[in-house]
């Protein structure tokens, strides 16, 4: 495997005293952008980027990068989410490295064309498809996973073909920052580039021209770059964040249940878009289930959350006070509830009493608030989860196979897991995304590949045979029309479609 593209030595010193003398990195400006882009595009345009070789060289770097600075990558999302180690690595870098090793693995595979069915009168030639890079991508991150949400989708980016201009969140700046001075010593300085741009500069980035965006984050911010995205005709795929409703049966392992929703809300102390955002409980389990969440909460992190090593804290002050706010004018506090703005600590909270006009149910919570809301049965469950947005994901917890079936095939949301929370999101062979309010297009392994492709319909033909083709040519006769229809009704019988042409 290659080493990393060399930086030229003005840009090396410039990376080099950055990093040494620890000055932060300044927000990238628009002058910059289009400098950067234009780059990008003349490299992609050169063929750069097309050969395997390539692509599975700049694969591996992506993974040297992760081992080589674990420890840096921790410290930083330490600074900025309080981020224990192991959720460091469990749940970004480990993602990171098994998308990259995959797509190293079975890159020659995907990058072959695909051959399709031939008709009576493709018999003779070659039908195929293609997959050919899109060219320049923007891929924005999120606050809530910063490294794995701009570095899976880049893996997809990379085992494409693609150039790409990656945007951390700048919510998590020591992690943005991070990205920003490592990238240019492991990819390939023309190829691939991290800009430092606020929410409010996306629109403007976006309307720069790319050939795919890739955003994950909120609804309205998605919505935002959608919008600036369809001004130039700029396909996009959106991860976009929601409600996600969790069911819990009357018929389930309580014990096994609480631990399994309680990790899923309250590990990186909440902020996630694929964990379950509140319980429709089974109105006989549900002071079973409080109780069992409770113990939970001791069992992981102690009679104190605060001291905890184990729990995070909020991003911000914003997002901080946002949570708290909900939290206190909603249902009431069950387990939890104890704030302390200075360390922008929330506890692991669990509310009851819940309604559906209460204001943590209107808004999206990024935070470590889990409501709980009862009914009756499952046809309850279906009909409340059906009257909101689609989401991201749905879950359900019973032991009955029957209800499991139900929730799956009556609801409609971007993914769907049983028994267990997250999961579904982070399998390398199963696409993730979103539907209607939750997004649009999705990712992971060989999906990734083809987000970031465009699927060339191909006809390799010869000029054989013109004594049947010119059957198509003026002037037209009946005669030659019956014999048409007469072939393609032949062709129907056996193959349900042809076209003699």
């Amino acid at each position: 495997m290659s080493s990393p593209q060399s930086l030229s030595p003005h840009r090396w010193f410039k990376a080099l005293r950055r990093t040494r003398l620890g000055e932060p990195c300044l927000k990238t400006y628009p002058l910059e952008y289009e400098g950067l882009l234009r780059r990008a595009r003349v490299t992609f345009q050169a063929g750069h980027t097309l050969k395997e070789s390539f692509r599975v060289a700049q694969l591996g770097a992506v993974v040297r990068m992760l081992e080589e600075h674990e420890s840096d990558f921790v410290d930083a999302l330490g600074k900025d989410l309080h981020k224990p180690r192991f959720e460091a690595v469990v749940s970004e870098f480990i993602l990171v490295k098994n998308e990259a090793l995959y797509a190293i693995n079975n890159l020659k595979k995907w990058m072959q064309p695909q051959h399709v069915e031939r008709n009576l009168s493709t018999t003779l030639d070659e039908c195929l498809m293609v997959s050919e890079p899109l060219g320049v991508v923007f891929i924005v991150g999120t606050w809530c996973s910063p490294v794995e949400t701009c570095l899976v989708p880049l893996v997809g980016a990379i085992a494409a073909g693609n150039c790409a201009i990656i945007s951390p969140s700048e919510c998590t700046a020591h992690t943005a920052e991070l990205l920003h001075r490592l990238i240019p010593f492991y990819l390939d300085n023309e190829c691939f580039h991290v800009i430092l741009a606020g929410t409010r500069d996306f629109p403007e980035v976006v309307e720069l021209k790319f050939d795919h965006v890739f955003f994950t984050g909120n609804r309205s911010e998605g919505t935002r770059i959608a919008q600036a995205a369809a001004r130039t005709l700029t396909p996009v795929t959106l991860i976009l964040g929601g409600k996600n409703p969790c069911y819990v049966d009357q018929d389930c392992d309580i014990a096994t249940t609480a631990q399994r929703i309680a990790w899923a809300r309250f590990h990186n102390a909440g902020q996630s878009l694929v964990a379950p955002f509140y319980i429709l409980c089974h109105t006989t389990v549900t002071a079973r289930l409080v109780q069992a969440l409770k113990c939970c909460l001791t069992q992981f992190y102690g009679s104190d959350p605060r001291e905890s090593s184990s729990y995070g804290r909020m991003v911000n002050l914003d997002i901080f006070n946002r949570t708290k706010n909900m939290l206190w004018r909603s249902g009431k506090v069950a387990v939890g509830g104890q704030v302390i703005e200075a360390e922008k600590y929330i506890a692991p909270t669990v509310l009851t009493e819940v309604t559906e006009s209460d204001p943590i149910m209107q808004q999206d919570i990024f935070g470590p608030v889990l409501p709980v809301l009862t009914v009756n049965n499952v046809d309850e469950a279906i009909a409340f989860i059906n009257k909101q947005e689609k989401p991201l994901c749905v879950y359900a917890y019973s032991s009955n196979s029957k209800v499991i079936t139900r929730l799956m095939s009556e609801t409609s949301s971007g993914s769907f897991c049983s028994n267990d929370s997250i999961l579904q999101s982070l399998m390398v062979a199963l696409p993730f995304g979103g539907v209607g309010a939750s997004g649009m297009g999705s990712y992971h392994g060989r999906y990734s590949f083809d987000t970031f492709s465009h699927r060339k319909s191909c006809l390799l033909r010869s000029t054989r045979f013109e004594c049947v083709t010119y059957l198509r040519y003026p002037p037209y006769e009946d005669r030659n029309l019956s014999l048409m229809t007469w072939a393609s009704t032949l062709s129907q019988k056996s193959q349900g479609w042809c076209h003699i042409l």
